[in-house]
């Protein structure tokens, strides 16, 4: 129990840290936001728990795969704000987009023979 607790005080403190240092300054908020830290966590945890490196590295390559989907928000919501759309809606709308994304990746990785 002392063990996940202990995994979500981290997870936590990280998340908290990077919305703090970005409130300071976006470029270092972005930078450090950027790191896949999740993904890294992940993977760390899953090693320190099972030692199988087939599933860390299973877990990389989907990682890779389906960041590509999820870049749709990045692209998108500066976009709709630029454009003057309000702030939630500009974000409901690109979490949308990129739901649309993720389900066309995954549609057409089995196409592409990906397994993910």
């Amino acid at each position: 129990m002392a063990y996940y607790i202990l995994k979500i005080v981290i997870t936590t403190l990280l998340v908290v840290t990077i919305s703090e240092i970005a409130k300071r300054s976006s470029f270092m908020g972005s930078l450090l936001a950027s790191i896949p830290l999740i993904s890294v966590l992940a993977i760390l945890w899953l090693y320190i728990e099972t030692k199988d490196i087939t599933k860390i590295s299973t877990l990389s390559i989907s990682i890779f795969w389906l960041i590509i989907p999820s870049l749709s928000l990045f692209l998108s919501l500066p976009l709709l704000l630029k454009q003057g759309v309000n702030f939630y809606l500009s974000f409901v709308i690109s979490i949308g987009i990129t739901v649309v994304c993720y389900f066309l990746l995954i549609g057409t990785s089995k196409y592409f023979d990906l397994t993910l």
